[in-house]
């Protein structure tokens, strides 16, 4: 009786796996832990630069790629763009020791998959490579936390936004000291009518509280006369 195939059976892994770093430390570590992975020497190709990589993509298509930004004789982004443009479900991952934004966005723009940055350990690097396998996308932990950041951030006072005539009464309230419930009784309209101004007034402010709703409406003359 033939015994069926396992459920749990790791798939293949996709090969040749390019290698592009300059430094012979790096490439190594990073052959090391592709190993650790399940890859086997012979899976594995090694470029110092965008012309040996690219001689390399010439005479085998490239399954997967590991690829550093700095390189001798140009800029990662360049071999990412073309890997991307020959293969587009092709796993890119970036591992290099450049973390500024403009590097970081080119290369994702490109097409890179994923970006890590090299400072990170071996399990990390790994997990990485494993979750490209798996068809994710890595970001660095650095990284996210900066594009977080920026998603995240104040949106910038528009000076084009201006308050309506009923919004600019019931700032004026506000700036007294007058509560949602009594704005409400001193212009006879209800008290969800009020909330629903507040809230308008902080969104035209770029404000979240009632303190800097007066402080910015002083400061660009609002409140004056």
């Amino acid at each position: 009786m033939d015994t069926p195939p396992s459920l749990t059976a790791e798939p293949a892994l996709p090969s040749p796996v390019l290698i592009v770093e300059d430094d012979p430390l790096i490439r190594r570590r990073l052959e090391r832990i592709l190993l650790q992975v399940g890859y086997r020497p012979d899976m594995l190709c090694h470029a110092a630069s965008l012309a040996e990589a690219r001689q390399h993509q010439a005479a085998q298509c490239t399954a997967l790629a590991l690829v550093d930004l700095g390189l001798p004789d140009g800029h990662g982004t360049e071999l990412i763009a073309e890997l991307r443009a020959a293969d587009p479900a092709m796993g890119i991952l970036v591992i290099s020791a450049w973390s500024t934004e403009d590097a970081i966005m080119a290369a994702l723009r490109a097409g890179a998959t994923g970006y890590l940055l090299k400072e990170r350990d071996d399990l990390e690097v790994s997990l990485s490579i494993r979750s490209v396998l798996r068809g994710g996308a890595p970001i660095d932990p650095f990284i996210a936390r900066r594009l977080i950041g920026e998603l995240y951030r104040a949106p910038p006072v528009s000076d084009d936004a201006t308050l309506s005539t009923r919004e600019g009464e019931v700032l004026l309230l506000v700036a007294d000291g007058l509560s949602n419930r009594e704005i409400a009784e001193r212009l006879h309209i209800s008290r969800y009518t009020v909330e629903s101004h507040v809230k308008h007034i902080y969104r035209k402010l770029a404000v979240s509280s009632r303190i800097r709703a007066i402080s910015e409406a002083r400061s660009r003359g609002l409140l004056d006369g």
